[in-house]
């Protein structure tokens, strides 16, 4: 071998030539496939994996709609038409790329809530949750700048409202706002920015991605158990267990998708988009798409203008040091009694938010808006850092060998475990 070139352990003769001068196959067979993860993942560890493949689809899809879309506010909405009555197979772009974005979104919300019941944040992987938290909010930038791009009655007024909600930041807002529009409206200059950015953030995500799972990899996964490794009984190569795992995931997503794009693609839509816009007409009730509905709940809840922007935003931003507001020492809420059931009612609160955004800010709905808003903040602000110093958490499992081999959850401190069977 020539001084300077990688060993490379490959038999292909052509692989094992590229590899040598430019190791990417090894690194490839080190990350993903002798990596050791712990063995008692369970399919929630899927949707990481699923979240990848949707924005490599809500990308390829994005290229081809661009080849036939025209940021014009004259021709935005006819082209679009255009894409689906005459395009060859544009119909079937658009409605994956449109429920694309949904499907995105419930999986990165599964995957959020796998990070919070299992303590996925906690140390060290603390940079490693704040990376996906900047991931979630370039996925809203993107969702928010596409769904207006339809140039619809709901994308030109979802445009008006929401970059409206700038101008309540004092001396700095209405700047903001004429940047964003581009002018003193939302018109040409406002679609023409919304559609180069929504054309690239997604690029800029998947850059950021990268450095999501370089730190992963760095650190290690977690598992349900939230324990340390301790043995190399504790884990497995990633390939062949897990990627045969994660396929049959992928299987299951991908009918669910397939059912949501040819048997309801509207389903998830407003029908007000299929309106063209009309800056004269104003639709009786503006609501964002389903999976902004939380945050606009909690923005309606609060009488205040500049008050509900700051907790809409901060809704999101407190999830930056979530790592230090939950102070106890166990990760995983399989051994946390009490915080197991304070998260369920966070969830069951976000839920309730999601389904009063889409409600008129009126009556029953406001209430339980600002119920669901108090909890939503006391939970990450009061009852995880208070949690963490009162709560008495259940024996942890001396290692994550030891439940796996034994086929149920964590054993008592000392218990013997048999030797796996052979299968």
């Amino acid at each position: 071998m020539s001084i300077g070139l990688h060993n490379s352990a490959f038999k292909n003769p052509v692989i094992r030539w590229v590899d040598s001068r430019l190791p990417i196959f090894s690194m490839m067979q080190n990350e993903y496939g002798t990596f050791p993860t712990p063995k008692n993942f369970n399919y929630f560890w899927n949707f990481g994996a699923l979240a990848m493949i949707n924005l490599m689809i809500m990308i390829a899809t994005g290229i081809f709609l661009a080849m036939h879309y025209t940021p014009h506010v004259s021709m935005a909405f006819d082209s679009v038409e255009r894409i689906m009555r005459d395009v060859n197979y544009g119909w079937l772009f658009r409605y994956v790329h449109a429920n694309g974005a949904s499907m995105f979104f419930i999986v990165v919300y599964i995957h959020i809530w796998r990070g919070l019941y299992y303590g996925s944040y906690k140390a060290p992987r603390e940079l490693l949750w704040m990376i996906g938290v900047v991931i979630f909010l370039l996925m809203m930038a993107t969702a928010f700048m596409g769904y207006v791009l339809p140039w619809g009655q709901m994308s030109f007024w979802g445009a008006t409202v929401i970059t409206n909600l700038f101008s309540a930041f004092p001396y700095v807002g209405d700047h903001i706002v004429t940047l964003l529009w581009g002018g003193f409206s939302v018109d040409n200059p406002t679609l023409n920015r919304f559609f180069s950015l929504h054309f690239l953030l997604p690029f800029v995500i998947f850059g950021v991605v990268f450095l999501h799972v370089a730190a992963l990899h760095i650190t290690g996964s977690n598992n349900p158990l939230g324990i340390d490794v301790k043995t190399p009984q504790d884990t497995v190569p990633f390939h062949p267990y897990y990627t045969a795992k994660d396929s049959f995931g992928m299987v299951i997503y991908f009918m669910v998708f397939a059912s949501l794009v040819f048997f309801a693609p509207n389903y998830l839509g407003d029908p007000a988009n299929y309106i063209p816009a009309n800056p004269l007409v104003t639709p009786t009730h503006i609501v964002p798409e389903w999976y902004f509905l939380p945050y606009y709940a909690i923005l309606r809840a609060v009488p205040d203008k500049l008050g509900g922007v700051v907790l809409m935003f901060g809704s999101i931003l407190v999830w930056f040091i979530l790592p230090w507001l939950d102070t106890s020492p166990v990760r995983s809420m399989r051994f946390r009694p009490i915080a197991k059931w304070a998260l369920l009612l966070w969830g069951v609160a976000f839920l309730v938010l999601m389904y009063c955004g889409g409600k008129p800010p009126e009556g029953i709905y406001v209430v339980l808006s600002r119920v669901a808003t108090l909890y939503y903040f006391a939970y990450f602000l009061v009852i995880l850092p208070l949690l963490g110093r009162i709560e008495r958490p259940l024996p942890l499992p001396e290692s994550i060998a030891k439940p796996v081999l034994r086929g149920g959850g964590p054993l008592p401190a000392g218990a013997a475990t048999k030797p796996m069977e052979k299968a």
